[in-house]
């Protein structure tokens, strides 16, 4: 048995240590998020965080991940509210999900939670990116180019940026309510 950390919780799975980790996320443990787009790491759809970097996990062998923290879309609430040391609140989103929302992001749904992964590492490491570090991130950055087959892009950039924003917003008020 091998025991991962996903989204905050211990789960042990009974897969071949050399499984890679989408197949046990969907097959096994249920958490339907990262999509199967090509099985080659190479379109970003599988995306997950890995103690806090992208990876693929159509290729990501699960028997090198014993003891890393394993973040999905689904854990980027939590991930969230522990890193701002906000209240636990099942209803709040991560700044990126509502911008995907405000800014009516997906279209087919297929690349967009590995879209939204990827955009959170950005913004992990660079609060206010340009829109060039935004192309970097997507194309340069990964093993490989995150493709969207229905060319949302530009409202792609639009949701990091406004995610961007949200952050920041939300970096002033604490700001306030600290020094208030």
């Amino acid at each position: 048995m091998i025991t991962l950390l996903i989204n905050g919780h211990s789960r042990q799975v009974k897969t071949a240590p050399d499984t890679p980790l989408l197949y046990v996320l969907r097959g096994e443990l249920n958490v339907m998020t990262p999509k199967f787009g090509c099985g080659l790491a190479q379109c970003g759809a599988c995306s997950v965080l890995v103690d806090g970097e992208e990876v693929r996990a159509c290729i990501y062998p699960i028997m090198a991940l014993e003891g890393k923290q394993i973040i999905t879309v689904d854990g980027l609430p939590a991930r969230w509210q522990q890193q701002r040391a906000l209240q636990d609140d099942p209803e709040r989103l991560h700044p990126v999900q509502q911008a995907w929302i405000d800014e009516q992001v997906p279209q087919c749904g297929i690349c967009q939670y590995g879209m939204m992964i990827k955009a959170t590492e950005l913004l992990e490491n660079n609060p206010s990116p340009s829109d060039e570090d935004i192309n970097h991130a997507m194309t340069v950055s990964g093993p490989s180019a995150h493709l969207c087959r229905c060319g949302a892009y530009a409202a792609i950039k639009d949701g990091i940026h406004r995610a961007a924003a949200l952050i920041k917003g939300a970096e002033l008020i604490n700001t306030k309510t600290v020094e208030g």
